[in-house]
């Protein structure tokens, strides 16, 4: 059995996060809508994830070598390299080299390390959680704080997209100065052509099921490729523990 270690909760942690600039720290953690608030372990979670990204984007410019060499030195000893034992696999990320230098059939673990999670227990409010999280990125996007790109919500069933455009739709109602307006992802060149994307207004962003997504255009399933935007994506994956078989050709930036 593998030992969870929560590295980057742990360093998180070690941080002040009163010792953050105010325009990182000016976002009200508390309310959710007009009848629900955030419980103290949910914010801890958010604040976390604030000072993640401040480490991320400010001290190490989003260079990922630097905020990989960051865990080591604190403490992170591990060998989480990813050996590609799939010829599929492995020819999609050849397509994505200049993203992940492959070495043979190995992409080093730094690559993967602009990455954060949240491990929380079924009824714990996780969906609250996601929306007050992109919620934050835009705020710190309309401040310049982070690089503006679209935001993804993807989740493995249709039952879970309903609950989170019912969240949303909840959040609108409640607060005033921000409308999120949700997309389906097939429609994002259609979007982007009418320009409909505005930090300072309502701000479209996009879903779809994780589990309709892969390296070929069908019906409902979808080609990755189509919609990579070079990259450019706040991706948030709910339930990411629930995956296709060892195989799976679906792949996230």
């Amino acid at each position: 059995m593998i030992k969870m270690e929560l590295y980057l909760q742990n360093i998180m942690e070690s941080i002040q996060f009163e010792n953050l600039p105010s325009e990182w720290t000016n976002f009200d953690f508390v309310k959710f809508s007009d009848k629900k608030k955030l419980f103290d372990y949910q914010q801890d979670a958010l604040k976390n994830v604030l000072k993640a990204l401040y480490k991320y984007y400010k001290d190490f410019n989003a260079d990922k070598r630097l905020f990989f060499q960051f865990y080591k030195n604190n403490g992170f000893s591990e060998n989480l390299d990813f050996v590609i034992n799939n010829n599929k696999i492995l020819s999609i990320f050849e397509e994505f080299n200049n993203d992940y230098g492959i070495t043979g059939n190995t992409i080093a673990f730094y690559n993967f390390i602009n990455r954060m999670s949240f491990w929380m227990a079924t009824g714990s409010g996780k969906t609250i959680v996601i929306v007050k999280l992109i919620e934050l990125l835009i705020n710190l996007m309309k401040e310049n704080q982070i690089p503006k790109k679209d935001i993804l919500f993807l989740t493995y069933r249709e039952d879970l997209i309903d609950q989170f455009k019912s969240h949303i739709e909840e959040f609108n109602k409640s607060i005033g100065n921000l409308n999120i307006n949700l997309n389906d992802l097939k429609q994002y060149d259609s979007i982007k052509r009418e320009s409909r994307m505005n930090i300072n207004n309502g701000v479209d962003i996009f879903y779809y099921r994780s589990d309709l997504i892969s390296d070929e255009q069908k019906d409902k399933i979808i080609d990755f490729r189509n919609y990579d935007n070079n990259g450019n994506w706040y991706i948030l994956l709910d339930e990411a523990h629930k995956g296709d078989r060892e195989d799976s050709k679906r792949v996230c930036q």
